[in-house]
C-alpha cells in the first residue's frame, strides 16, 4: 500500500498511475482532431474548387464539340456529366465518335499523337457506355422505388401490401433507401 505524507490514511485511494499515458492520449486526440478538420477543411475546398469548375464550363453544340468537352473532362466529373448531359448522349453522338474512330483506323499515315487520339476516343466511348448504363439502371430502379413508395403511403393497409410487394419481390435497395 502506498501512503503520501498528506494523506497519511490513504483516503484518497490509492496512488494511480497511467497520467502520461492519459495526456498523450488526449494531445494525439487533440492533434487528430486538428488533422480530420484540416482534412475536412481540403475537402469543402476541393467541392468548392468543383463546383466552379463545373458552373464556368459551357456546353457545346455540336457532338464534334461534344467529344472535345468530354475529353477535356476530369475523370471525377464524368459521372456528374453524364448525369447532365444524359439526353445530348444520343446515337448522332455516338455516330460521331465511331465516325472519327474509324477514320483515324483507316488513316494512310498514323504518328504518336493520332494514335494517342484513337486510344482516348475508344476509352471515351466505352467509359461513356459503361456509365450510361449505370446511371440509366438507377434511374430505373429510383422510378420504381418511387412508385412503389408513392404505392405504400398511399395504401390503407400498409401491413398488406408491404407483404404483397415482398411476395412479388417488388422490395429493391433503392426503395429501402427512401424508406
Amino acid at each position: 500500500k502506498i501512503t503520501c505524507e498528506w494523506d497519511p490514511k490513504g483516503v484518497l485511494g490509492p496512488a494511480q498511475t497511467g497520467h502520461i499515458a492519459r495526456l498523450e492520449f488526449k494531445r494525439r486526440l487533440e492533434r487528430d482532431s486538428e488533422a480530420r478538420e484540416a482534412f475536412q477543411k481540403q475537402l469543402r475546398e476541393e467541392k468548392e474548387r468543383r463546383q466552379a469548375l463545373r458552373q464556368s464550363r459551357v456546353v457545346p453544340d455540336t457532338a464534334a464539340e461534344l467529344i472535345e468537352y468530354f475529353l477535356d473532362t476530369e475523370a471525377q466529373e464524368i459521372e456528374y456529366e453524364i448525369a447532365r448531359l444524359r439526353g445530348r448522349l444520343n446515337d448522332e453522338f455516338f455516330a460521331q465518335i465511331r465516325l472519327e474512330i474509324g477514320q483515324i483506323r483507316f488513316a494512310v499515315t498514323k504518328t504518336a499523337d493520332i494514335e494517342d487520339r484513337l486510344i482516348e476516343l475508344e476509352t471515351l466511348q466505352k467509359a461513356l457506355e459503361e456509365g450510361i448504363e449505370a446511371y440509366d439502371k438507377m434511374q430505373n430502379e429510383l422510378m420504381t422505388a418511387t412508385n412503389s413508395l408513392t404505392k405504400l403511403l398511399t395504401s390503407t393497409d400498409i401491413k398488406t401490401t408491404l407483404l404483397d410487394m415482398v411476395e412479388k419481390n417488388q422490395i429493391n435497395r433503392s426503395l429501402l433507401a427512401l424508406l
